[in-house]
């Protein structure tokens, strides 16, 4: 986008660069990484995820037995998450958990902790809300980390295609999770939120790794102070 005020980082689909691809980044990933694997939180949330449709399927059974109201049917979009949750191939850098159980799976948040570049060994918090209409509509996604990036504000919120203008109903949790740690990966000063932040990236490599350093140790960074997250 041409705007100053708000513009969004693209990760490059198609024919353009497959590796900056989230969905090619992961297929990558799996072939390429042997050490990718879900992560334990992940096996914990999947056993959850089983537990509560068994328990879903025996309220409903008694409810109809008993002569009780009949139970509210899943939306579209609750049923597609389920899909997508028993489907995510994560790193075992990223973890997906539900504060609110099984009462409220349709937000969701998800830690990613980089293993390599500017911010190797921080941990970043985001929070998904999914729409019942999902998935034609996108997750929303806020940082709930406040950090020192280019493609993420100080309010949370999250420079990405995918989110935005490119979302197709074809994309998923998993696909956006990839996307998130491609921000990481590789930050790109092209498309800001942090426009400060970007400059500094891209006149100043040095300066701007000093600053992620700083930032992540918990101190300011200019007139932003950042809690530590690492």
């Amino acid at each position: 986008m041409n705007s100053a005020k708000t513009s969004w980082m693209r990760i490059e689909t198609g024919e353009e660069k497959k590796a900056k691809n989230p969905v090619a980044m992961a297929e990558h990933r799996k072939e390429k990484t042997p050490s990718f694997s879900l992560s334990s939180d992940f096996h914990r949330t999947g056993a959850m995820i089983r537990l509560f449709k068994v328990k879903e399927k025996q309220r409903e059974l008694a409810e109809n037995a008993n002569g009780g109201a009949p139970v509210k049917k899943q939306s579209p979009g609750e049923l597609r998450l389920h899909k997508d949750i028993s489907e995510l191939n994560l790193p075992k850098s990223c973890a997906i958990t539900f504060p609110n159980g099984k009462d409220n799976l349709m937000n969701f948040e998800v830690s990613i902790r980089p293993d390599e570049g500017y911010y190797f060994g921080g941990t970043f918090l985001f929070s998904f809300q999914v729409s019942p209409i999902y998935p034609h509509e996108a997750p929303k996604v806020k940082c709930k980390t406040k950090v020192y990036h280019p493609n993420i504000d100080l309010e949370g919120n999250v420079c990405l295609n995918i989110l935005r203008e490119d979302w197709k109903p074809v994309l998923n949790i998993n696909t956006v999770i990839y996307g998130l740690y491609h921000l990481f990966t590789e930050p790109n000063y092209e498309d800001p939120l942090n426009h400060e932040a970007a400059a500094v990236l891209r006149d100043n490599p040095k300066m701007f790794e000093s600053n992620v350093r700083r930032a992540m140790s918990g101190g300011y960074v200019g007139q932003n102070f950042f809690a530590r997250c690492i």
